[in-house]
């Protein structure tokens, strides 16, 4: 059974569907997304995810479709997958469009994409890396899930030539950060600290809940700038992320 995406408004197949080359988020990485784990056929923080990819689009100039319609177009696309009654990873994508090959902006509007696919489940634990590249918090993309991901693909790809499943990079403070995909916890004593939004790390949906059971629980929790070797010297460490929930 072949696979079916939604675009612009329709439901397709991956063989009939099709993106212009002149695209800019093929051509320049001009884009922004969300992915969110569905396991009953209804994307999880749906609310949270979509708020979210306002700002980003905000911050890149993009404008994305009404909460209405891509909460339907997601449904459409579980639904034709055949995935709502499994864990799934659902992502949508939104880019630029057609545009002149260069930096500038085209005038034929966005690309909205809608795609998903069955989600594994993560083990227990995962054995990181810290790699020798900044995260740049001053950066124009700072703090912006944009489909600017090339940074992430290197680092990665270095984290599993290592034999590790994940990445984590300092800013250019030397301070912790985040992961390729992924906010970063420690606990320090009685103290479970995170990076803060200025250290240039994703505001994770994930993250974001872990915060507030912390407080509905009466966990102390600090959003604490701190350096990246504190990575090591943690009594325990979790990452957490859409896919990951928190391991």
């Amino acid at each position: 059974m072949g696979v079916t995406v939604w675009i612009n408004g329709a439901l397709q197949s991956t063989e009939e569907a099709g993106i212009s080359p002149f695209d800019h988020g093929v051509t320049v990485g001009n884009g922004v997304f969300e992915t969110m784990l569905s396991s009953d056929g209804s994307p999880f923080a749906f609310t949270r995810h979509y708020e979210r990819l306002n700002r980003s689009a905000e911050m890149m100039g993009l404008s994305v479709r009404s909460r209405e319609e891509l909460w339907r177009a997601s449904h459409d696309v579980l639904q034709a997958n055949e995935l709502v009654g499994c864990r799934a990873r659902l992502r949508i994508t939104v880019t630029g469009g057609p545009a002149p090959l260069g930096s500038e902006r085209g005038e034929q509007g966005e690309t909205t994409l809608v795609a998903a696919s069955p989600s594994a489940e993560w083990g227990d634990t995962e054995d990181v890396i810290v790699v020798p590249y900044s995260r740049n918090e001053h950066g124009a993309l700072a703090g912006i899930k944009s489909t600017s991901y090339g940074e992430n693909v290197v680092a990665l790809a270095e984290a599993r030539r290592r034999g590790a499943g994940e990445a984590i990079f300092a800013n250019t403070r030397g301070e912790l950060c985040e992961g390729t995909g992924s906010n970063v916890f420690l606990v320090s004593g009685s103290l479970l600290i995170t990076p803060p939004l200025s250290s240039g790390c994703l505001a994770g949906v994930t993250r974001a809940l872990v915060i507030e059971l912390c407080e509905r629980e009466g966990i102390v929790l600090e959003e604490k700038a701190v350096p990246i070797s504190s990575l090591e010297r943690a009594e325990e460490a979790f990452l957490t992320s859409t896919t990951r929930e928190v391991q």
